[in-house]
């Protein structure tokens, strides 16, 4: 089926704003909440939100295969649980009704007031119930980093890292969309030069900047997904922010990883971009030095161009931008992901998340996170307002924002954006 959503001659009656990450050639999903309070699946062109489901019910998707309540619905789970080839028609059917040259709903305006919201009417919500999360480790030069501060610097990289992408299961229940608040977390720390831990509020909270790929339901359990066939399976990217607590993270990773130090928060962007509209921007991945086991085995380009920034903003101040990276360094592919993931016959499902792990550039100005950026804390970082920072501070806002550029079009992810507040106070009785 042809990909008709990517012409980059292609234009939309919906005006678009110059450098929007949302042009006709997006076409993301995603779900809100309407000015009217009703929950709804929708995507998005220029700085209007598109309601699905009233598109659906008012017979615009009237001879594409889908149930009458699909968009009807506060996830995008069953959506999603339909494959590529709904994926692909339905985006395709929304590309054709908001073409410039398309006039059945331009200029119907009765159903254009029951279809179109602008951004200020609507909710961002959470797009899918995130059944199963994974995080992998999968940035060669993070690694490299965190095996330097922390191990041998002339071993930095575990005997397994060039071999397997790393990975472990984290908290789906604590994943948050973007511009919903975290707090700062407690737990045991090993103070420098003490034998025995104290409890309290972690002093060293970081962010991670990452990705991550939401799956369609892809195999039934004991079967391997092949790793020229595990992109057929992966829906779309979001931006991530794996909020970390180093010193928590440090007294408890050994010898079952992270646990406390990364299940308090993870932050997503809200409009999840689809590998149909990414595909324009494959890039050639890292050259793999050992050659991966055959399973792991990949052809042609599996990399994605896609810019990345990160910026800490402090309550009342400006935002300063402390890191610019981008995904294409990820030595470690998705498919690879995918297929390593599910090896072992591991089940994955509709709507299940799959972190990248942070992504670090091979300069310091492309680290993905405040323990790079400051070489634990030895290097602190001046913001706008003459402040410094070795760690996210209390009220800090961090926003992360993600967008490729080809032949005149860019296509986004908006950003994921996070206030961190101070721990918990229990109210006094």
């Amino acid at each position: 089926m042809p990909l008709k959503t990517n012409l980059p001659e292609k234009k939309t009656w919906l005006p678009v704003p110059d450098n929007s990450d949302f042009p006709i050639q997006n076409i993301p999903f995603g779900v809100f909440l309407t000015r009217d309070d009703i929950i709804t699946i929708g995507s998005r062109i220029g700085d209007y939100a598109i309601d699905l489901g009233a598109l659906h019910q008012l017979g615009y998707f009237k001879d594409i295969p889908l149930t009458d309540d699909i968009f009807l619905q506060d996830t995008l789970n069953d959506f999603i649980s339909d494959g590529k080839k709904t994926w692909r028609l339905v985006r395709n059917r929304i590309s054709e009704i908001f073409d410039i040259n398309n006039n059945d709903l331009k200029n119907n305006e009765e159903h254009k007031n029951i279809v179109l919201f602008t951004m200020d009417e609507i909710e961002m919500q959470l797009p899918v119930q995130i059944g199963d999360y994974t995080d992998f480790y999968s940035s060669k030069e993070h690694a490299t980093n965190v095996g330097k501060m922390f191990r041998d610097p002339a071993n930095a990289l575990l005997p397994n890292w060039l071999h397997i992408p790393v990975g472990y299961h984290g908290r789906s229940s604590s994943i948050v969309p973007s511009g919903t608040s975290v707090r700062r977390p407690m737990g045991q720390t090993l103070p420098a030069g003490e034998e025995q831990p104290v409890f309290g509020p972690s002093k060293l909270v970081d962010f991670e900047l990452e990705m991550a790929f939401i799956t369609t339901d892809a195999n039934v359990l004991g079967e391997p997904i092949p790793v020229e066939e595990a992109e057929n399976y992966i829906f779309g990217m979001v931006l991530f922010n794996d909020w970390s607590a180093r010193d928590i993270q440090k007294w408890e990773y050994v010898p079952l990883g992270p646990f406390l130090a990364k299940n308090f928060a993870s932050s997503i962007s809200p409009w999840i971009v689809t590998l149909d509209a990414l595909e324009p921007f494959r890039v050639a991945s890292p050259e793999q030095t050992p050659t991966p086991l055959p399973y792991l085995q990949q052809t042609g380009k599996k990399g994605f161009d896609i810019n990345l920034e990160v910026s800490i903003k402090p309550e009342g101040g400006k935002a300063t931008t402390v890191t610019r990276s981008n995904f294409k360094y990820m030595y470690w592919t998705m498919a690879q992901q995918l297929a390593h993931h599910t090896i072992n016959g591991c089940k994955v499902n509709s709507g299940d998340m799959m972190g990248s792990g942070t992504i670090s550039g091979p300069t310091p100005d492309t680290y993905g996170s405040m323990l790079e950026l400051t070489w634990r804390g030895e290097k602190p970082l001046t913001l706008e307002d003459g402040s410094t920072r070795k760690f996210i501070e209390d009220y800090d806002t961090v926003t992360i924002t993600g967008y490729c550029k080809k032949d005149n079009v860019r296509i986004g992810f908006g950003e994921v954006t996070t206030k961190l507040l101070p721990v918990f106070q229990q109210k006094k009785k």
